[in-house]
């Protein structure tokens, strides 16, 4: 009752933000004009008046106006885009050290010109942090040039730098790079025999993109930096084949609903045997550790879901983006206990040297924003684990998507039959679809079935990344059909051709409820104002007698819509 009461007297806290920003875009439409008159010697003189009026007490917050003003005029004159009136308050919040909800195609990248020009100001150096290293070299070129015009400096974080490379880039004004590289250099430097060999600087402000993926849903994720240990890999060998020689229930119990996979009392004894040692013995202790590690290689780790095999080597497949990862490798034994599954060449097991989560290492900047279409739902974490506030900021025009309900199926085998059946009539009615999917396995799958039905589509997951910027770009063109694992979206604009047969129309077989939110979240976000979002189709739980006989009657058909 009395948040009602305070609701109506003070408004919501979106419409109180609102308010609050709408003053700053108010005292830089101000300046517009007068800021438009300057030549473009008088416009790039702006940076060093800036560092004067700081050096002399003045403090960012009052230069903001003034250095948006001019930021956007750079822009508009370098590459012919100008800073809408919502973009304006995306970048006050971002310098606020906030998290800006933006939908996709309201210019995020764009947006970020803003904070970290001003920021940059200080002299202590901007990280802007994006998900992958095409998206970091994109944006620094593509943003780059404003800067520069500005007088200020510009580098890029990537994979293959040496050291002088990577210590020049971050000695910028403003470095793009990826969350893991910005990582890995923190520990290396914490490796460093002495500061003489560091490349990063302090850590003074970031802007994190997709900033729901980063801070959250790969916030525990570790980074590690290990060396070669010196035990035999013989051991792994002799529990793979081991564990190939149990019988599932009898010997063991996989409970995937925790990811766990352990030995029956049966399985132990089946096991002292056939080694002929005693697995509590405390010498052989270490064996029932390398076999439930092959036990959960076998049963819990799928080949194309959690990892692929490429060129003789076991590669991690992330379970957020769907891309691959080269160079990381599962702890504890497990990476070897894949690669005795697969018969590859045993790499000896690694002993940590240093690591550090994704989380702490963020909340180790001094300040921090971020930025995506999707934070609000995780408003609360962010505030508990960060200390970050989300303000959901307007369209600059509304939204023209629909959002179908949910339609849910007894089997996978309905489900993708379904998927299929309305893949074949939008695509006969000249429609563009873009299918996501949870897995490679999946994906490949649905491919199998489009072939059948002679539909021509294209496939991105992690084993055909290369060409991912042009299958993302083209998704959206007259009559196309795109599948796609969720390391798509992030970033590329999908340009239309669509529009005129009803846009882009999306849908989210997802295998689970949880994972249906994820992707269809994610994969909402490219139709952006113009697109669809269609059903997700879900699977059903266990088979219910009564189920299984209305599923006899009526193969096929849904079980019932769930609205949103």
């Amino acid at each position: 009752m009395l948040h009602a009461i305070a609701r109506k007297l003070f408004g919501t806290q979106s419409q109180r933000d609102m308010k609050h920003y709408s003053r700053v875009v108010d005292a830089v439409n101000a300046l517009e004009s007068e800021i438009r008159n300057l030549s473009d010697e008088a416009l790039a003189a702006k940076t060093a008046e800036f560092r004067a009026r700081l050096a002399e007490g003045e403090t960012l917050k009052a230069l903001l106006p003034e250095a948006f003003a001019v930021v956007r005029e750079t822009s508009r004159r370098v590459n012919g885009e100008r800073h809408y009136d919502v973009q304006l308050i995306g970048g006050a919040v971002l310098f606020d050290g906030k998290i800006a909800e933006m939908a996709t195609g309201e210019g995020k990248t764009l947006v970020a010109t803003l904070p970290a020009y001003l920021e940059a100001l200080g002299g202590k150096g901007v990280h802007i942090v994006t998900v992958n290293d095409y998206l970091a070299q994109r944006d620094r070129d593509w943003m780059g040039p404003i800067y520069e015009f500005l007088g200020l400096s510009v580098g890029v974080i990537k994979h293959g730098l040496s050291p002088e490379e990577r210590r020049a880039a971050y000695a910028c004004d403003i470095t793009y790079g990826t969350n893991n590289e910005f990582g890995f250099d923190y520990l290396r430097d914490h490796m460093a025999p002495h500061p003489a060999y560091c490349v990063q600087r302090p850590l003074n402000y970031a802007i994190v993109d997709e900033v729901d993926s980063i801070l959250i849903d790969e916030a525990r994720t570790p980074l590690i930096i290990s060396g070669p240990g010196e035990e035999s890999t013989d051991k792994y060998i002799v529990a793979d084949r081991a564990v190939r020689r149990l019988t599932p229930d009898k010997h063991f119990k996989v409970e995937e609903k925790d990811n766990v996979v352990h030995l029956t009392e049966e399985g132990n004894e089946f096991v002292k045997n056939i080694l002929g040692m005693n697995l509590y013995d405390e010498s052989n202790i270490d064996m029932i550790h390398h076999i439930n590690q092959a036990l959960r290689a076998h049963h819990l780790f799928k080949r194309d879901a959690k990892y692929v095999v490429d060129k003789g080597e076991v590669i991690i497949v992330d379970e957020f983006t769907g891309r691959l990862m080269p160079g990381r490798r599962y702890s504890d034994g497990l990476h070897q206990a894949l690669e005795a599954k697969e018969g590859l060449k045993i790499q000896q097991e690694n002993q940590t040297l240093a690591t550090i989560t994704f989380q702490n290492y963020f909340r180790l900047y001094k300040k921090l924003a971020g930025m995506t279409g999707t934070a609000d739902t995780e408003a609360a974490e962010f505030l508990e684990i960060y200390k970050l506030h989300v303000v959901v900021i307007p369209t600059n025009r509304p939204l023209r998507r629909t959002n179908y309900p949910d339609v849910v199926y007894l089997t996978e085998r309905d489900k993708f039959r379904a998927v299929v059946e309305e893949i074949v009539e939008k695509h006969e009615e000249g429609r563009p679809v873009l299918v996501g999917t949870l897995t490679i396995e999946k994906s490949e799958l649905l491919s199998e079935m489009l072939k059948r039905r002679g539909i021509k589509h294209n496939v991105l997951n992690a084993k055909n990344h290369a060409r991912e910027a042009e299958i993302v770009a083209n998704a959206g063109q007259a009559g196309a059909v795109t599948i796609a694992t969720n390391m798509a979206g992030r970033g590329t604009d999908i340009t239309s051709r669509g529009g005129e047969k009803g846009g882009l129309h999306i849908l989210g077989p997802s295998g689970t409820r949880a994972g249906a939110s994820t992707t269809s979240c994610g994969a909402a976000r490219p139709a952006g104002r113009s697109g669809f979002l269609a059903r997700s189709p879900q699977p059903g739980g266990r088979r219910h007698p009564r189920l299984r006989r209305r599923q006899s009657q009526e193969l096929g058909r849904p079980l019932r819509h769930e609205g949103r």
